[in-house]
């Protein structure tokens, strides 16, 4: 029973779910040939290999077992979905600066060792490299302090 709780065995069913899930979705899609593909065609081909990938590593990991998968630790996982609810709901109001340090502040509550000088480093670069991005590379219209830039 170990061999099904284990961390490869369990990736490996993934794999397949998503591959069974993008062959469902995209069923309808028209494949086409090598030479002319239609829309469907990559999409497909991508969920056979999927599909291929996670037969292989879960049937590995079957033979040969493998570490396995510790619980679920809930507060990551909920200080990131609130970081990004977070993040949504003060983009339009408050621009990107605010929405950002509020976004990772938040996220790194949710590590087991948060330490302040780290995290405005962390606001810093991410801040800095959003702006040139965004804004400057790609001259997208967004607000980066609001009522002001």
């Amino acid at each position: 029973m170990n061999r099904f709780l284990s961390k490869d065995f369990l990736s490996g069913v993934m794999f397949i779910a998503f591959g069974l899930v993008t062959i469902y979705f995209g069923r309808n899609l028209a494949v086409g040939t090598a030479v002319r593909m239609g829309p469907g065609y990559v999409p497909n081909m991508l969920a056979y290999i999927l599909l291929v990938l996670g037969l292989i590593i879960a049937g590995f990991a079957l033979l040969k077992g493998g570490e396995l998968v510790e619980a679920p630790q809930l507060r990551p996982i909920v200080m990131v979905t609130i970081g990004i609810i977070a993040f949504g709901l003060l983009f339009e109001t408050t621009g990107l600066l605010p929405s950002l340090v509020v976004l990772v502040l938040l996220t790194s509550l949710g590590g087991s060792e948060f330490k302040l000088v780290e995290v405005l480093g962390n606001i810093v670069v991410l801040a800095i490299l959003c702006i040139l991005v965004f804004k400057v590379g790609l001259g997208m219209n967004i607000t980066v302090l609001n009522g002001v830039w």
